[in-house]
């Protein structure tokens, strides 16, 4: 009698995966470079990791690229920041829809130009029924602000109608309110050059999230980091608050 091979079974990759780009400044500097050019080798990093999530089997992909708090650093980075994000939106579009990459912009977008505004319009309109993987890209955005404005909204047709919600019914429609309601909450989030904190990035949204820091500095971070990291999640024992293995 022989025995039967036994198959292992491949576990799923995360549906939503949130990575915080970090270490753009750290990796110029240790090269003796301007900040600028870690943020030039960032962008081409971003473009390997769209590239290896949709290998990887990801269906959304959501990037930390600009904080509300950003806007603090030296004008002179601020502008060459801006640039780049020009350079991304003119020279990725066509390559995203070709790919059927749907791109989403979050965030407050009154600070941009027009013309940067404009190009995220385009983008947004031009790829809106791709459906192999969902690209949101934060800029300008802060966890706690999305909160509030969500509330606000919430406060404003409660003000509106007379009607004022139970705690439970503002839990719910909450999420509904965010810059995020079309997107699943991330199953993994992932920070990059060693920092182990979330630096207001989805407050609300990554309360259950699998968490991975990697010393890894973003300019550096490609397909094999990507795939560390959903290794990793896949060992995770994912409960969601309860006793037993949800997965078990």
């Amino acid at each position: 009698m022989t025995d039967t091979p036994t198959t292992t079974k491949k576990p799923m990759p995360p549906r939503h995966v949130a990575i915080i780009m970090d270490g753009n400044g750290r990796w110029a500097n240790a090269r003796h470079l301007p900040r600028t050019m870690g943020h030039k080798q960032g962008v081409k990093a971003v473009k390997t990791v769209v590239e290896a999530a949709g290998e990887q089997g990801v269906k959304y992909l959501t990037l930390f690229g600009f904080s509300a708090e950003n806007w603090s650093r030296p004008e002179k980075e601020i502008k060459e920041l801006m640039n780049l994000l020009r350079f991304y939106l003119r020279g990725e579009t066509s390559e995203l829809h070709r790919n059927n990459i749907k791109l989403n912009v979050i965030g407050d977008r009154s600070r941009f130009d027009d013309d940067i505004v404009e190009m995220i319009e385009n983008v947004e309109e031009l790829t809106v029924n791709n459906d192999a993987l969902t690209l949101t890209i934060a800029l300008n955005y802060g966890g706690q602000q999305d909160i509030a404005n969500a509330a606000a909204a919430i406060a404003a047709v409660a003000a509106e109608t007379g009607f004022a919600p139970s705690a439970e019914e503002i839990f719910e429609a909450l999420p509904q309110q965010l810059m995020t309601a079309d997107l699943p909450a991330p199953d993994l989030l992932i920070r990059t050059s060693g920092e182990q904190r979330i630096s207001n990035f989805m407050l609300w949204q990554c309360a259950y999230s699998e968490m991975v820091f990697t010393p890894v500095l973003w300019p550096d971070f490609g397909a094999d980091d990507l795939r560390a990291a959903i290794d990793e999640y896949a060992g995770r024992d994912r409960r969601f608050g309860n006793v037993k293995s949800l997965q078990g």
